[in-house]
């Protein structure tokens, strides 16, 4: 709701407050652990957490956009004005794909490092609770371009995390089963 205020705002400020608050990347890196491991149970867990929080949020945000819209704070030509500073939200462009890959490997890493407290910073960086947001204000308002754009927007971050985080998973395990099989030889002595 934050995020779908903030869009209509054209405000930074609001949307990265909104993101760091997401609670998607543990699901998420749930999701590339079952992948990695082939765990049928974790996947489907992951994936379920994923769609009902996805869905209860860009419903909650629906209906915040129609209660502020009644109540007159806000209104569909916020939406329909040009909006520079977020407008990238559901523009997807190539960069977009970029940005989603270097999340997942950071988010992995910080995860399986003791650097977990880079997470926010990464969680910033990516747009999948905005283009969640804005999926719910422009179909709050019926502007549906960019509704399909935001949602492409989420698509391809949570696609280019999950696979950027299952390839640094499996770097990760590749390392170390290396390491351990050195570390099993018998040295020369």
């Amino acid at each position: 709701m934050i995020a779908g205020i903030g869009v209509l705002l054209d405000q930074p400020i609001l949307v990265v407050g909104a993101m760091v608050v997401g609670p998607e990347f543990g699901p998420l890196a749930a999701l590339c652990v079952g992948l990695l491991r082939r765990r049928p149970g974790t996947i489907g867990r992951s994936l379920l957490a994923l769609l009902v929080g996805f869905l209860a949020a860009v419903v909650a945000t629906a209906v915040s956009t129609w209660a502020l819209t009644a109540a007159g704070l806000v209104d569909r030509q916020m939406l329909l004005v040009e909006r520079p500073l977020t407008d990238f939200i559901w523009r997807p462009d190539a960069l977009s794909w970029v940005v989603g890959l270097l999340a997942g490997v950071a988010g992995m890493l910080s995860l399986t490092s003791k650097k977990s407290g880079s997470l926010v910073g990464l969680l910033i960086s990516v747009t999948t609770v905005p283009a969640a947001a804005n999926v719910a204000v422009a179909a709050a308002y019926g502007v549906w371009d960019e509704a399909s754009g935001s949602a492409l927007q989420l698509v391809i971050n949570l696609c280019a995390i999950v696979l950027a985080g299952l390839l640094t998973l499996a770097v990760q395990q590749l390392w170390w089963w290396n390491l351990a099989r050195r570390s099993r030889r018998p040295t020369a002595g």
